[in-house]
């Protein structure tokens, strides 16, 4: 008895499949969807001589109901799509495969008449399908229907078929699901039980190792499950032959436009792989796509269970008055978006503003711009979260020893034995021409943090380039201190060279630093070195590492117990640890957890100098005092009013 195949669709396409197929199986042929598919039908085909993402989301709509798997086959200009096979129920839908190929294909060259046939559909001149290109796709779509009847391994489980049908030049994609997608998305509603956090061990890698899991460990799965040209996360990295160093910049796929992430290495492999890891870390960031955000209610009632917003830092009455501001200031009787997250000092979840947890959800309601402060990724929660506290200590060092002035001592990098970090200095004097600097910006909570500063000694290109690095090992601090400002160094200077004016009417007027890159172009010019004579100028004998750093603790072999003895830190200092889980179906599925951890009372990065964030931070006024650097706490208004430096 002939297996009964429903084929949906009506044009040349469609026609050769018939006839092809027609002797093999009982074909049902149906023009469209107003027809009803047999109860009898054990697969559906759906051919297309046209491609619409509203079309397929249309028929998947129907399609889901009916419990039969089906395959999606259309032409997009010259090429073919076959697949994906759809098993209804089961996440990685057509849906997900066409945003993936969508969004992939943003940055692919292509005619006006192909985009507007990607998004709103329209049939290819007859012309452009040859009959060879007919013969050979109507080929493949008879063995991937024969593999699927016989309940073989079909290549269009996830996976979608590009032929050209010119060259008839083939190859096949793999898609992840789209965990926000209206038809197979099965994200969990957001729930305090979720978001309960318990520390397990996590022994390290190796010995001298932060990690649980080592970056090379994981190289298969990241490029297999997250790189492909056509349908990844990421579809193209490429190195960075201008940095002084093994850098590697990937493309990371976003709906809001792509990103740029950047891996810093010595190996060009590594740095690969690190680029990738920092985008999934983005990525988790971003939204919420590991569950769904439930709660929507004001502080006012939720007040015994969530996070007071303006703990984390607000703007004054004085910025939210500002003509055009984008802000709006906090009311705790309008209601917001929540996300549960976890308080280690409380030890108990905690509700979150979901613009606090994920930096590109403020829709426009916000009362604050949160960037990605404590964003972290890890090979397990324990190692994410511990990363997350050291950004956050990092950008807080660094914001804190900006606005007070403070005349931190400066670091000897050849009174260490470790041989990396000498070349790197070295490498950057002989290669790039720049002398590093790097200074103890360490704060009350012991973590090692450096500032790198690099100081032009030729007559082109950005004068000044500073980063931070904060880690249990001062050694590694700064060495990723010096990894971040090597990888900007030419690229700050060839955009300062294009445009020096613009950045010397910023220098006159701080409120048009509004950028990310503003901040460390603004300091690229030689006139800007003023701002920074409190580092410079500073003419104390140098600090050996082993003096500045002389209270490190002598790390554990497992990381759960160093990240315990942090805890312990912040919690002796009164600061509270809240963490979310932002991990998504992705990242899980290679064991790597995303997570935003907040530190009420820690200095958060901003950029833009109008989006300043200090109200209600007394820490800045107070702790350069405590730290013996002042005699007497600080006031607002003797805060450093120019733009920050970092990168």
């Amino acid at each position: 008895m002939k297996s009964v195949i429903a084929i949906v669709g009506e044009g040349r396409l469609a026609d050769r499949v018939y006839r092809r197929m027609s002797h093999s199986y009982s074909i049902v042929l149906l023009n469209d969807f107003k027809e009803r598919i047999p109860e009898a039908a054990q697969l559906v085909v759906v051919l297309q001589d046209e491609a619409s993402s509203f079309l397929i989301n249309e028929i998947e709509q129907l399609l889901q109901p009916t419990g039969i798997p089906w395959i999606n086959v259309c032409v997009l200009g010259d090429e073919g799509v076959i697949g994906p096979l759809v098993r209804p129920g089961s996440p990685g839908c057509s849906l997900c495969a066409d945003t993936r190929y969508q969004m992939a294909g943003r940055n692919l060259e292509m005619s006006e008449q192909q985009l507007k046939k990607l998004v709103y559909g329209g049939g290819p001149d007859e012309s452009s399908i040859s009959l060879g290109g007919l013969l050979h796709i109507s080929c493949l779509i008879e063995a991937e229907v024969q593999r699927v009847l016989q309940g073989k391994l079909a290549l269009t489980e996830r996976r979608i078929y590009l032929v050209n049908l010119i060259t008839l030049k083939s190859s096949i994609h793999p898609f992840l699901p789209d965990p926000l997608c209206p038809v197979c998305g099965q994200l969990p509603d957001d729930s305090a039980t979720i978001a309960r956090i318990k520390l397990q061990p996590s022994p390290k890698s190796s010995p001298d190792s932060f990690r649980c899991r080592s970056v090379n460990e994981m190289k298969d799965v990241l490029i297999k499950d997250y790189f492909d040209s056509r349908t990844g996360l990421f579809n193209v990295y490429q190195p960075d032959l201008a940095s002084p160093f093994a850098a590697v910049h990937a493309n990371l796929l976003l709906f809001a436009g792509d990103e740029v992430t950047a891996g810093r290495t010595h190996s060009y492999v590594t740095s690969t792989l690190t680029a990738i890891l920092e985008g999934l870390e983005r990525y988790c960031s971003q939204a919420p796509r590991g569950k769904r955000t439930v709660i929507r209610d004001t502080y006012h009632n939720l007040a015994e269970q969530a996070l007071n917003p303006v703990d984390v830092g607000v703007y004054t009455d004085e910025q939210y008055t500002q003509e055009d501001f984008p802000f709006q200031p906090f009311h705790p009787n309008h209601p917001i978006d929540w996300v549960w997250g976890y308080s280690f000092m409380q030890e108990r979840s905690i509700l979150v503003p979901e613009l606090l947890a994920y930096y590109s959800v403020t829709y426009g309601e916000g009362y604050v711009n949160e960037a990605s402060n404590g964003c972290a990724l890890g090979s397990n929660m324990e190692e994410a979260i511990l990363y997350g506290i050291l950004e956050v200590v990092e950008r807080d060092s660094f914001l804190m020893t900006w606005y007070a002035q403070l005349p931190v001592p400066r670091l000897d990098p050849y009174s260490t034995d470790n041989k990396e970090l000498r070349l790197m200095v070295d490498r950057l004097r002989a290669v790039a021409g720049y002398e590093v600097q790097l200074f103890n910006i360490t704060m009350e909570n012991g973590i090692p943090s450096v500032w790198a500063l690099a100081k032009n000694t030729r007559p082109t290109g950005a004068n000044l380039v500073c980063a931070a690095g904060a880690h249990l090992d001062p050694i590694r601090a700064a060495i990723s201190a010096i990894h971040e400002l090597a990888g900007m160094i030419g690229s700050l200077s060839t955009k300062l060279e294009a445009d020096r004016e613009t950045y010397l009417h910023m220098l006159e007027d701080s409120s048009q630093v509004r950028q990310m890159e503003d901040h460390s172009l603004l300091y690229g010019l030689p006139q800007a070195e003023s701002r920074l004579r409190f580092l410079l100028d500073n003419h104390q004998p140098l600090q050996t590492f082993a003096e500045a750093f002389k209270q490190v603790t002598i790390p554990h072999t497992d990381l759960t117990e160093d990240l315990k003895d942090i805890l312990m830190v912040f919690k002796r200092l009164k600061l509270d640890v809240i963490v979310v889980n932002q991990t998504t179906p992705e990242t899980l599925r290679n064991d790597l957890h995303g997570v935003k951890v907040i530190i009420p009372g820690m200095l958060p990065m901003t950029f833009g100098h109008n989006l300043t964030r200090l109200s209600g931070l007394e820490r800045v006024l107070r702790i350069p005092a405590e730290l013996g650097y002042l005699k007497q706490p600080l006031t607002l208004e003797q805060l450093n009013p120019y733009p920050h430096p970092f990168p």
